[in-house]
């Protein structure tokens, strides 16, 4: 096999130190009728001056590419704004890929709290229904019910815990109408029994009392009692019950006082005046804890399923869905009518004229059956024979944890 121009070269500049050694004719012979050269047999003062040539030639070869490398080196330095490759800051700069470990899963990761979204501010109901939830979570308060929803879409927050109806308020449309309108899933629910004070700032009494500010169904839910206890004052609206309080502290209103929860009175300093002043101690409020994805519904605990559908004919075929369920001896437990977002209104003769048919409606419906049993299955095949439209908001258990009248929230 003949020897490599680099090998020769190598062979021949060593030889060079050393006058006492001689290199192989054979060696050279093969090597130089490789490179071209002619002349198989030359003196040794001969030889060794064609091994100094290609020597020199093989090293300034050598530097040449070396050169060549460190120009393309600094192409590449000056491509990243760096003077040498060694001070690109690869680790700490670049973004580092997305892995499936990164995606928000449905339980924390690496030991970190649940991140749970709810509407108020700290010391609300919502706040103590998130903590009822999901113990240890970190609660993430959002001035609005869609903020809410919104966290929950774009990864700011894991969960989501949201009232929907009140023993004594009733249904909160708006979140209804949210559940359609946004693309989350239903996961579970949480009733929180409501306890509600009458807060004021230190050194305030009834007496000083000119206005009394809170969330428009706290206010319908102590107007007895404020009747009873002879407060004349205006009620006044607010967006929420902590918020209410929140406002009496931070604006130091003497002459006013706020219907929140006893967690509120902590957390901004005021006084109770009255505790309990809810008309009627069997006041209790339902949230929904709402997610991304929806759960694997099972069969070994009580579950509830919550739907949304319409029909096109509008409100005659209500009949022929509720007995579907009835037939197959599952419960309702919930049925809310809420107006048809793109079409409120069907006029005669499907024109835009004249005198209007009747009104369109969405149903949200809720029943005790997991979707794991095969008679709810069977039950929702039917029903979307009769409807135009049905989806399902979420399968789910049922919050059995037992409550009194004498449960507060702390």
């Amino acid at each position: 096999m003949l020897p490599s121009r680099n090998q020769f070269a190598v062979q021949c500049a060593t030889n060079q130190h050393h006058s006492d050694s001689f290199i192989d004719p054979d060696y050279v012979a093969l090597a130089i009728n490789n490179f071209t050269f002619v002349g198989a047999s030359k003196s040794r003062n001969d030889w060794q001056s064609s091994c100094a040539i290609l020597a020199s030639t093989c090293v300034t070869e050598q530097h040449e590419n070396e050169k060549l490398v460190t120009k393309d080196i600094e192409n590449i330095t000056k491509v990243n704004g760096q003077q040498s490759l060694e001070l690109i800051p690869t680790k700490n700069n670049l973004p580092k890929p997305l892995t499936i470990n990164d995606m928000c899963p449905a339980a924390p990761m690496h030991d970190s709290p649940i991140r749970v979204a709810y509407q108020g501010v700290p010391g609300a109901y919502s706040e103590s229904a998130a903590g009822k939830a999901y113990p240890e979570c970190e609660s993430i308060p959002c001035d609005q019910f869609e903020v809410a929803f919104q966290a929950v879409e774009l990864w700011l927050a894991d969960r989501a815990v949201l009232p929907i109806e009140n023993s004594l308020g009733g249904s909160i449309h708006w979140n209804y109408d949210l559940l359609l309108r946004h693309r989350l899933h239903i996961v579970g629910e949480v009733q929180l029994p409501v306890r509600h004070c009458l807060l004021a700032l230190p050194g305030v009494h009834t007496q000083d009392l000119n206005r009394v500010i809170s969330h428009p169904q706290a206010l319908a839910q102590c107007e007895q009692t404020l009747t009873k206890h002879d407060l004349k004052v205006t009620r006044e609206a607010v967006y929420n019950t902590a918020g209410a309080a929140e406002l009496v502290a931070k604006n130091n209103m003497r002459d006013t006082a706020a219907i929140a929860s006893e967690r509120a009175a902590k957390l901004y300093g005021l006084n109770i005046l009255i505790d309990n002043i809810h008309d009627d101690f069997n006041n209790v409020t339902r949230f929904v804890m709402l997610a991304r994805e929806p759960i694997i519904p099972r069969t070994d605990r009580p579950f509830r399923t919550s739907i949304v559908f319409a029909h096109e004919n509008g409100t005659s075929v209500l009949f022929k869905v509720l007995s579907v369920f009835a037939f197959r001896n599952i419960n309702l437990t919930k049925i809310e009518s809420r107006p048809h977002r793109i079409r409120p209104i069907r006029f005669k003769d499907d024109a835009n004229i004249g005198t209007a048919k009747h009104f369109e409606y969405m149903f949200y419906v809720v029943f005790e059956a997991s979707m794991a049993d095969v008679r709810a299955q069977n039950a929702l095949l039917d029903v979307q024979e009769f409807t135009s439209f049905l989806r399902v908001l979420g399968s789910y258990p049922m919050d059995m944890t037992p409550w009194s009248p004498s449960d507060t929230n702390k």
